[in-house]
């Protein structure tokens, strides 16, 4: 869901873990890109079985909530160990987790919600919305004659758009990690400190320097907060409720919110192991404590139940149940990568899509087998995303599937994510 280390290691080994899913031997022979039509093999689904009842033998995770679905029928749906190790209740589908950067995909679907009512265009500046940001400058690093570094600040060649918010081409980055002045200064701003509404955290954003120039590089960072706040000016409430109204509700996403004010759902948290409990996003991740701030980058909190149902709308195209919830236009945006080497935009080194993804709106797209050989399963068109928690979700267009993890483990979560995606396609008869 979110953020990923508060230091460049571990997104150095973030960035090692996409390269080891794309070249490592977890990549299996012939599951790129299978024939359409595939059925799964269910001798081959009990592998999953033995992998997570080993993983949580070791120790390394407290327990999981995976579930695979085809051609509208679920083919493996399975709980394994606690959701927490303190208490030992089982894992169930009502267990709620934190989303961490898996809250993105849910902003970018309220985004595109708004642009089909008309409420929002992306090409709108975002100074429409939040005045502040046609002061925003782009930090320039530079070196004095004594050779010390210090910020210049450069105008904004052009204003930030909706659009670059949604692709992360804002200049906008993240703070918690990485040693340069912009990325210093960001972080001597204290921007998460206290309890600041989406409006006050949106212009705490707007005076800490941008990165880079709009439109020039996918770099990761605060832009999906900033989107909760321009929902709130477009929607003309706030940010959960519009969520809440036109996505949670229709959609039968009961146990989908910000945070926890009940004791029954603080019950109902899933845990990580303790020695696993730093979720490294460069604040508390604690969705216990009420607050007036709701992080459209990584707050959100959710069940399995609620995020298959979310999952299985993307895989419909935007639609469920007879309900439409983006127009196919808006669905077709969301899902094109926007930056790829026609588009004149560049990639930061910790490109979290991995190799061989392009990213749409809230969303890693599928584009090519990528760099390693053999290539990582999967099928040209596929969308993901996940969080630093380790919930994670994989739509198969092509294989009219999808499937979703649902666990609790910062350290674990690329290596599971990893070998579950392996399983899946190798339980995929040819």
């Amino acid at each position: 869901m979110m953020l990923r280390h508060a230091v460049r290691t571990l997104l150095a080994g973030a960035l090692v873990a996409f390269a080891v899913q794309a070249s490592g031997p977890a990549a299996a022979e012939g599951t790129f890109d299978p024939p359409p039509g595939a059925q799964f093999s269910q001798p081959k689904l009990e592998r999953i079985d033995a992998f997570f009842n080993g993983i949580i033998a070791e120790g390394k995770i407290p327990g999981a909530v995976v579930y695979i679905e085809q051609r509208g029928k679920p083919v493996y749906h399975k709980h394994f160990g606690v959701r927490d190790v303190a208490t030992k209740a089982p894992m169930t589908d009502d267990t709620i987790f934190r989303l961490a950067s898996l809250t993105k995909p849910f902003t970018a679907v309220a985004v595109m919600m708004l642009v089909d009512d008309g409420k929002l265009k992306l090409d709108d500046p975002v100074a429409k919305y939040i005045p502040a940001f046609a002061d925003t400058k782009v930090g320039v690093e530079k070196k004095r004659d004594d050779g010390e570094k210090y910020l210049d600040f450069e105008t904004l060649k052009r204003p930030i758009k909706i659009s670059d918010l949604l692709l992360h081409t804002s200049g906008i980055t993240y703070g918690f990690y990485g040693d340069n002045l912009v990325r210093k200064a960001i972080a001597a701003a204290k921007i998460y400190d206290g309890d600041p509404s989406n409006a006050e955290f949106a212009e705490r954003i707007a005076k800490v320097p941008l990165q880079e120039q709009p439109g020039t590089l996918w770099d990761y960072g605060n832009s999906y907060e900033v989107l909760g706040r321009v929902i709130e000016v477009a929607a003309g409430k706030s940010f959960y409720e519009y969520q809440k109204e036109k996505l949670f509700d229709p959609l039968g996403m009961k146990d989908t919110r910000y945070y926890l004010p009940e004791d029954g759902q603080k019950a109902r948290m899933a845990q990580p192991m303790p020695n696993d409990a730093d979720f490294r996003v460069g604040r508390p991740s604690r969705p216990d404590i009420v607050k007036k701030w709701e992080s459209g980058g990584g707050g959100l909190t959710s069940t399995p139940s609620d995020v298959i149902r979310f999952v299985r709308m993307l895989l419909h195209k935007g639609e469920l149940d007879g309900k439409r919830y983006l127009s196919e236009a808006a669905f077709k945006a969301m899902t094109t990568d926007h930056i790829g080497p026609s588009s004149g935009i560049a990639r930061d080194h910790f490109y979290f899509p991995g190799d061989g993804f392009g990213y749409g709106y809230g969303l890693a797209v599928r584009t090519d087998p990528g760099n390693a050989k053999p290539p990582p399963p999967g099928s040209l068109g596929e969308l993901k995303w996940d969080g630093a928690s380790g919930c994670y979700f994989v739509v198969d267009p092509k294989q009219e599937m999808f499937f979703v993890l649902m666990e609790q483990t910062p350290s674990q979560r690329q290596p599971v994510q990893r070998e579950l995606k392996k399983l899946v396609y190798e339980a995929l008869a040819n």
